[in-house]
């Protein structure tokens, strides 16, 4: 019998992994409500963090083989190589590091340190991505090149050219995804037609925002600019459908002040998102937001009546996420039942649920939901991530239309999480036109 010694290290990264997620789901089943929130809120996220780099340590195994052991024999004496080796040490430590920056280094600004560490953990995804399809790429011509082929200077040449090859694309696109995320978040404006919305109420402006996550690697700039975007829309309402901080309220206050200077003349209203429950911070998350006149939705509702007749209105019903029912938030999980209580079926309804999937549940429960609007998928953010964001949700980014009288919209996100880079996917500020039939 193989001991845990003689493993290879790679098989030892993925034990370590299984007994970190398996603490992980001993925490959310037994631990969750005997342990205070601030002790969970670390935990979680101890967990999270090494849970993301035991994984990663395989894939960083195999980047410094790729990278570097393959050049070892021919460039070891090199002094251009014995920096490459430090340059490749650096940027696979600082990718791992990045998950750790929402435990140190979280303010008002983010740090230099934090932009880095999330920039290296994009560029490895990206490179971890271009490795394994070029190495496929060359297994498959091995394959069709039949085995009797001599291996000679050309199949070293092919083997050094993948690493080379896959290094460039991955400089080339992490300069794009960088300057893409740099940009403003581009104004998307979309006409929905609402059943049921009064006359008075036609070419309603709603501006939806989603997904900001202020935290490691957004801070107060960006949402003063993403402020004034929307304060130059001049909304009828804005609402933020989720994933606002990836921090607990306390420690990122001052980055969150801008959200204050809002004035939509019928209210700008806050649904949570699965972060927000990653921050176990959702009751001082709730009162920051009420403090600068926004209307946090905990599975409710409020009558929006039209400025020209008071007896048209709508139902804006919003709940929490579907991530509370996984963590047993106390207190919290979306229970679309009461969230609809009092939103007759004479009137137009619309829905605020962060996630996708959440929507989808709501539409099984509830199929006369005229419109919902949600976030959560980033739109992938970069690539290669799209696909499987793509894969893992049923509506993944813009206006779906379900039934007759039905619309979802999901937004791209307002920003990004953590990597500060956007590649085939672009940050967008929502600027929604309700129209009535």
């Amino acid at each position: 019998m193989i001991s845990f010694k003689q493993l290879p290290i790679e098989a030892k990264a993925a034990v370590a992994a299984g007994l970190v997620f398996f603490s992980m789901m001993l925490s959310r089943s037994y631990l969750a409500e005997k342990l205070d929130f601030r002790t969970r809120r670390w935990l979680l996220r101890l967990q999270m963090a090494l849970f993301a780099n035991t994984l990663m340590l395989m894939g960083s195994l195999h980047v410094w083989r790729s990278t570097v052991t393959t050049f070892t024999r021919s460039s070891a004496a090199s002094s251009c190589f014995m920096l490459w080796k430090i340059a490749v040490f650096m940027f696979l430590t600082l990718a791992h590091s990045s998950f750790f920056t929402l435990l140190f280094l979280v303010a008002e600004e983010p740090y230099f340190f934090s932009l880095a560490a999330y920039t290296c953990l994009g560029a490895y995804i990206i490179l971890i991505f271009f490795l394994f399809t070029l190495g496929s790429v060359e297994q498959a011509y091995k394959f069709l090149a039949g085995r009797g082929s001599k291996a000679g200077t050309s199949n070293k040449n092919r083997t050094a050219l993948k690493p080379v090859l896959a290094v460039l694309l991955t400089v080339v696109l992490t300069v794009v995804g960088l300057l893409n995320a740099s940009q403003p978040p581009t104004v998307n404006s979309v006409e929905i037609p609402v059943h049921k919305l009064p006359s008075t109420m036609n070419n309603l402006k709603v501006v939806l925002l989603s997904d900001i996550h202020l935290g490691p690697t957004v801070g107060k700039t960006k949402l003063a600019m993403i402020v004034r975007m929307v304060k130059a829309l001049k909304p009828d309402i804005t609402v933020i459908v989720g994933d606002l901080s990836d921090a607990e309220a306390k420690i990122i206050r001052p980055a969150v002040e801008p959200l204050g200077e809002l004035d939509s003349p019928l209210g700008t209203y806050f649904v949570t998102g699965n972060h927000e429950y990653y921050t176990s911070d959702v009751s001082n998350w709730f009162e920051l937001l009420k403090s600068f006149n926004i209307q946090p939705l905990h599975n409710e509702n409020v009558k929006i009546v039209s400025p020209k007749s008071t007896s048209d209105w709508f139902c804006l019903a919003g709940v929490d996420d579907i991530e509370a029912d996984v963590l047993r938030y106390s207190g919290h999980g979306m229970d679309l039942k009461k969230a609809l209580r009092g939103c007759s079926s004479e009137h137009a309804v619309v829905l605020l649920a962060h996630q996708p999937i959440a929507a989808k549940w709501a539409l099984q429960e509830r199929p006369d939901i005229n419109l919902i609007l949600s976030g959560h998928t980033h739109g992938g953010q970069i690539f290669p991530l799209n696909a499987g964001a793509y894969l893992l949700n049923p509506f993944f980014v813009g206006l779906y239309q379900v039934g007759q009288n039905t619309f979802v919209y999901v937004s791209p996100g307002t920003m990004y999480y953590g990597i500060p880079m956007r590649l085939g996917s672009r940050a967008e500020i929502t600027e929604i036109i309700l129209r009535s039939p």
